[in-house]
């Protein structure tokens, strides 16, 4: 109103003042300025589906185990799901239980999956294979550190994994999203390293369920958590490394 008003003010003037122009009677408030740049991306970090080791809550770490028919049937649903948000791309583990997960979005989008070798599930050393019972038998000290021998520690699962997930962001378009298929304690210990959790905090991500997923956002090179366990549940949630 206030530059309608002060057109008409302009116009009366002119009648008294012919060395004033009037307005151009078509003009009307101005255009919103030009849309700032989305400089944001996602990625959906999807935990693999299940395996024999899984129900059997068995240590599997790096050992190669396959998806059972329930984690082959998780993975045909989610694809279905995460399909819909139109990734750009998939990066996968290339442990054959992640990138048997992966293959069904792959199908779907046409998108081909990358692997990558720092998408891994923790190393576990001597505990690959074993069940929790087994591990507190044998080894009760490093159990209670949780510091499996001649394996991994949590620190190093931190920085490899965020580090991949960091390189995937950055080779993504703004405004678009990857999905990242990986490994339970990977996906949650790389998610806090990106979110700048201290090391005591890290627990604050809780375990994925097989087949769940959770979506990180970056914007003007922040994280943050928006979404978390989603997808596939209600279903038993099986610890980090299993």
């Amino acid at each position: 109103m206030g530059r309608d008003a002060a057109g008409r003010a302009s116009s009366a003037s002119g009648a008294r003042d012919s060395g004033r122009r009037s307005p151009d009677p078509g003009t009307g408030p101005p255009e919103a300025g030009p849309r700032q740049p989305d400089h944001s991306v996602r990625l959906v970090l999807w935990r693999h589906g299940q395996t024999e080791w899984n129900v059997q809550g068995r240590f599997q770490g790096q050992t190669d185990i396959p998806l059972d028919e329930v984690g082959q049937q998780q993975a045909e649903r989610a694809a279905r799901l995460l399909a819909a948000l139109q990734p750009s791309a998939i990066f996968s583990s290339d442990l054959i239980r992640a990138a048997a997960t992966a293959a069904p979005l792959a199908r779907l989008t046409g998108l081909t999956v990358t692997p990558d070798k720092d998408l891994r599930e923790r190393h576990g050393g001597l505990w690959e294979g074993l069940t929790d019972t087994e591990i507190r038998e044998r080894y009760p000290v490093e159990h209670s550190q949780w510091r499996p021998p001649e394996g991994e520690t949590t620190a190093a699962v931190a920085d490899r994994a965020c580090a991949a997930m960091e390189r995937i962001a950055n080779t993504l378009t703004p405004g678009t999203l990857a999905v990242v298929v990986s490994h339970g304690a990977a996906l949650r210990l790389g998610a806090a390293r990106l979110l700048g959790l201290p090391e005591d905090l890290w627990g604050a991500i809780g375990p994925l369920a097989n087949c769940a997923w959770s979506v990180l956002g970056r914007r003007r090179g922040r994280w943050r958590l928006i979404e978390h366990n989603a997808g596939t549940l209600p279903e038993p949630v099986l610890s980090d490394d299993r």
